[in-house]
């Protein structure tokens, strides 16, 4: 094994030894060590190993991370160390665990590189536009030059980021979809754009198929940026490279031509219009002849397949004309069976629908007719029951209306509960079916099985069966029988048939008679409060009049006949009442009042 290099290890050890911040200032002194002119081919590759051993390049990978403005050297060490990294690991052979090296490594280097060059980029157009904004000579001769600065640290790191994918391909897939790579390609300023555009033709250069091995999304928005720029600007130098970068890509493969064609309609007439002679009209002339070619050959392939589609389809269409013509009289007779099916439905459809109607209606009608007769007969209820008992009347009709609403809800809920239940209930069912039949089938099995000739039936002895006659005869002797002739049950059937009749004939005159003792007592109720309710003569009107008044006309009658008496009776002389001295002024005899007033009724109403 060949000895390390001493400058190697002494940088090593100050590393090891020193601040964190002074570490990128300590690492520039490999770039002393890495372009010295005595190293050969294998000194070189042997320095590489021993760097990268004693892990001083990841120490150049971790401080690319550091923020430079506070670091000895600025932003410019930043850069110088992006180079050293790309020069270490370019060339570099690494012998132990050499998959952490590819896969992890090398792209967390591209990660840390792309990072630095976006926070120079920011740097660079920040100090841009603070130039703009002054106006004093001393002032703006030190931004052009921090400007210019950090433009070529800028270019630095892209060229170190050229070179590390360029000893190494398959970095160039990483390069192009990682996301500080697009977001460096996606800006306006001129100088950091067109870089970045060099870098990717540099890709493209090392790596022709890269294009085609990354994701959708990362192709679309590359060729969008592009176009983007082509319409968005009048720069020839944006304009040169973008178009070179298209042509490179439309040479390289005719899928992404076709791309370009079908998702950028309008690209050959930017490009003709706007750009044509700026300078690179060669390589436009050829971008442009290719889209044109890309067109022409796109229609053509398109007319050939629209060709072979109408043969395809001629052939399919007559195909399928055949069959039907070969399955037309079937048809025709699933048809006319259909449509008589149909017919049927829809007349019985018909005729359910109007049996529904007329049951509707004919409800209806019962319902109001029914209706009819419950307000006649609340209406008589009303002229036979006084006024103060009607809120007792309408009480104990709501009551039953209550009671009939209730009873029609339990029934309500008793069938839905019961239909929701069907399911238990026929599984129920079921199990006993299926219980009843297996009952039935194990008796029939036990009555097929032969008695044994060891095992007959036990039957009674002799004393058993005289112990048993004794106990009958004595439960006969103490609970004897009644005996009856045929005669006597038919005359006590005779009475109790008559006893029955009497009692249901009874039971009605009953009841007729509580039913009249109720009108009479709700009339006598009637009376005695309009007696008591009545005014005074004096104060009494044509309204309180009416209420005594009959709406029978021999009733009216009667009623003034015995007025007319009364008021005869009291204008008799004085000899014609020799015998009522004893009687009071104001009261009438018994017998008058029961010969003029016999039929006269006060309110209300009266049978006769």
């Amino acid at each position: 094994m060949a000895a390390v290099d001493p400058r190697v290890l002494a940088v090593a050890a100050r590393v090891a030894e020193s601040r964190e911040r002074d570490v990128p200032a300590l690492l520039l002194a490999l770039k002393e060590i890495l372009n010295c002119p005595s190293l050969g081919r294998k000194e070189s590759e042997k320095v590489k190993q021993d760097i990268y051993y004693y892990d001083l390049t990841r120490y150049c990978l971790l401080v690319l991370r550091q923020d430079y403005s506070r670091v000895r050297g600025g932003w410019a060490t930043a850069a110088q160390l992006a180079e050293i990294l790309s020069h270490c690991c370019v060339g570099l052979e690494v012998k132990e665990d050499p998959e952490e090296f590819y896969t992890e490594f090398l792209p967390s280097a591209i990660d840390n590189l792309l990072f630095l060059g976006r926070r120079l980029q920011a740097r660079f157009i920040r100090a841009v536009k603070s130039l703009v904004q002054d106006t004093t000579y001393t002032i703006t001769s030190q931004k052009d030059e921090e400007k210019q600065d950090f433009l070529h640290c800028f270019q630095t790191v892209t060229d170190a980021i050229c070179w590390l994918f360029g000893g190494h391909i398959q970095l160039t897939k990483h390069v192009l979809q990682n996301d500080h790579f697009l977001q460096l390609l996606v800006t306006d300023n001129v100088e950091t754009a067109v870089i970045m555009m060099s870098v990717l033709q540099s890709i493209l250069g090392v790596n022709s198929s890269v294009l085609l091995q990354v994701d959708e999304e990362t192709l679309h928005s590359v060729l969008d940026e592009l176009v983007y720029k082509l319409s968005s600007t009048t720069n020839p130098v944006i304009g040169n490279a973008a178009t070179k970068l298209l042509l490179l890509i439309a040479k390289f493969c005719k899928q992404l031509l076709k791309l370009l064609t079908t998702r950028y309609k309008g690209l050959k007439v930017l490009l003709s219009k706007q750009w044509t002679g700026k300078g690179f009209d060669r390589d436009l002339s050829q971008l442009l002849d290719l889209l044109y070619l890309e067109q022409s050959s796109g229609k053509r392939e398109m007319q050939r397949q629209r060709q072979a589609a109408c043969i395809i389809q001629a052939a399919w269409r007559g195909f399928q004309t055949r069959k039907r013509l070969k399955k037309l009289p079937q048809a025709v007779t699933i048809l006319q069976r259909s449509f008589r099916a149909k017919r049927e439905q829809e007349r019985h459809h018909l005729e359910k629908q109007k049996e529904d109607e007329a049951l509707k209606l004919q409800m209806q009608l019962q319902r109001q007719r029914a209706m009819r007769l419950f307000h006649e007969r609340q209406l008589a209820l009303l002229e036979i029951i006084h006024a103060s008992q009607v809120n007792k009347h309408m009480q104990e009709m709501e009551v039953k209306s209550a009671l009939t609403i209730q009873r029609f809800w339990r029934g309500y809920r008793a069938r839905r509960s019961f239909h929701q239940q069907r399911q238990s209930l026929k599984e129920y069912k079921a199990a006993v079916i299926i219980q009843r039949a297996a009952c039935k089938f194990l008796e029939k099995q036990r009555s097929k099985r032969p008695l044994s000739p060891w095992k007959d039936p036990k039957g009674l002895t002799d004393e058993q069966r005289l112990a048993l006659q004794q106990k009958v005869d004595d439960y006969i002797k103490l609970h004897p029988a009644s005996q009856m002739s045929e005669e006597m049950s038919k005359e006590l059937h005779m009475q109790a048939q008559e006893k029955l009749a009497q009692f249901m004939l009874r039971s009605k005159l009953d009841q007729r008679a509580a039913q009249r003792r109720e009108t009479l007592l709700a009339q006598v109720n009637t009376d005695v409060e309009l007696l008591m309710n009545a005014p005074r003569l004096a104060e009494t009107t044509e309204k309180d009049l009416a209420v005594f008044m009959s709406r029978s006309v021999p009733v009216a009658t009667k009623a003034k006949q015995s007025h007319n008496a009364m008021l005869k009776y009291a204008r008799w002389p004085w000899w014609k009442k020799l015998g009522d001295e004893f009687v009071e002024d104001d009261v009438i005899p018994d017998d008058a009042l029961n010969a003029e007033l016999g039929s006269l009724f006060i309110g209300g109403r009266k049978s006769y």
